[in-house]
């Protein structure tokens, strides 16, 4: 029995990083990388139906061992697991090297940058780790802990409900996709194919809290167009787009960014900038728990646009809006027996759970919005997409228990 440490050591040096210009689906080749290793382990575990579909979605089952005399028998729905081998395109997950260290208070400093600290003042979560193991990157990479440390997990649950017959279980599914940290994690996902009632990403952070409700987000794009000529020959021709969007930038609400705000606060965020004198390109994130309030963020927007306008009146600015997922919980109702279901597993697995909302998204929320309620689960992981990340192994270990409980109560409740 391989642990989820072990496993998840192995996925992390294995570069999956996605790319949000890509065209291709997945939008990296290398994301079959691992895809393929966890349908060979997947199949080595026994799992005879496991299969990777053109896409690169893995997907195989845990069948059901409840016996025909049991009371459950035929009662109980097929449930599902999910979590994406992807990492952000945010910092590089090329040659991953992960460091296991026995974590003994204070700031850690990492090994191949010394100007990359994980702080005890920007991560409380440490001091609940003093004493015991956690993984950390060197400081020149993330580590990839979203969401290798949920595919260790699922491949660790698995492999323990299949060495355990005396552990009754339902079917259960696992689904593996790529490209969730571009938006795409399930673009091509087929529900049918899956066919559970219920499923869970495990794609969470801190141990115990558990997710049911997500931002609803929304990606804008301000195009300048300009004009370009030589500099030396440029008075009363050139339009500079860069300056133009820059104005565009410098009007943003500062209270109303990432480093702003918490809990349930919207935020307009400036992701990614490109351009030079012709053409300048600003790409935003537009997130708020109310999916009204999107149409707020985009006045805000076109109200900025509006007030620059005639600081450049030959410059084009354009405003595209793309709709990316909404909050889960507009789709699920907070009486749904699943979530009652994920609190009961948690506290037996010994933590406190807690309902958290998240400040992001998972395939979870385009899931329960196509019709497949899927909330989330707690991985150990801290500081997602930089090189500060970091994975409490006791967190991962307490997920891997919780995922293992949950079909034991879905047959239980069947009976």
């Amino acid at each position: 029995m391989e642990s989820a440490l072990d496993r998840f050591i192995r996925y992390a040096k294995i570069d999956t990083q996605s790319d949000e210009n890509s065209t291709t689906y997945p939008s990296t080749q290398k994301q079959f990388d691992l895809l393929n290793m966890l349908l060979k382990e997947l199949k080595e575990m026994g799992l005879n139906d496991a299969a990777i579909d053109q896409h690169g979605y893995v997907i195989a089952t845990v069948p059901s061992n409840i016996p025909p005399s049991h009371k459950a028998f035929g009662k109980v729905p097929r449930i599902g697991f999910v979590a994406h081998v992807d990492t952000s395109p945010s910092a590089s997950g090329k040659d991953v090297k992960p460091q296991v260290i026995t974590y003994k208070g204070g700031d850690l400093v990492l090994p191949a940058d010394n100007t990359v600290v994980i702080s005890v003042a920007e991560n409380p979560e440490l001091k609940h780790n003093i004493g015991k193991t956690i993984v950390t990157t060197d400081g020149t990479t993330l580590l990839g802990a979203d969401d290798k440390a949920g595919v260790a997990i699922i491949m660790t649950a698995a492999q323990t409900l299949v060495n355990n017959p005396d552990i009754l279980h339902g079917d259960v599914r696992i689904c593996f996709t790529p490209d969730e940290e571009v938006g795409a994690g399930t673009k091509y996902f087929d529900l049918e194919k899956f066919g559970c009632k219920f499923a869970y990403t495990v794609d969470g952070d801190t141990p115990g809290e558990l997710n049911k409700e997500t931002f609803s987000a929304n990606y804008a794009i301000i195009t300048v167009h300009g004009r370009n000529i030589h500099p030396g020959s440029a008075k009363n021709i050139m339009v500079n787009s860069i300056k133009c969007i820059a104005d565009i930038i410098a009007r943003f609400p500062k209270d109303q960014s990432p480093e702003t705000t918490e809990g349930y606060e919207p935020y307009i965020h400036p992701h990614i900038l490109s351009g030079e004198e012709a053409k300048s390109e600003l790409k935003i994130l537009l997130r708020d728990f109310k999916t009204p309030g999107l149409e707020v963020l985009k006045k805000k927007l076109e109200a900025i646009i509006a007030d620059v306008q005639p600081l450049h009146p030959k410059a084009k600015i354009d405003l595209n809006i793309i709709e990316q997922y909404r909050n889960m919980k507009d789709y699920m109702g907070d009486d749904t027996p699943g979530l009652a279901y994920l609190w009961e597993a948690t506290r037996r697995a010994g933590l406190d759970p807690i309902w958290q909302p998240i400040r992001g998204g998972t395939d979870g929320s385009r899931l329960t919005e196509k019709g497949l309620p899927t909330p989330n689960i707690f991985t150990g992981g801290q500081n997602y997409h930089g090189k500060t990340e970091w994975l409490s192994v006791w967190g991962m270990e307490k997920s891997v228990e919780t995922v293992v409980i949950l079909p034991q109560i879905w047959a239980e409740k069947s009976a």
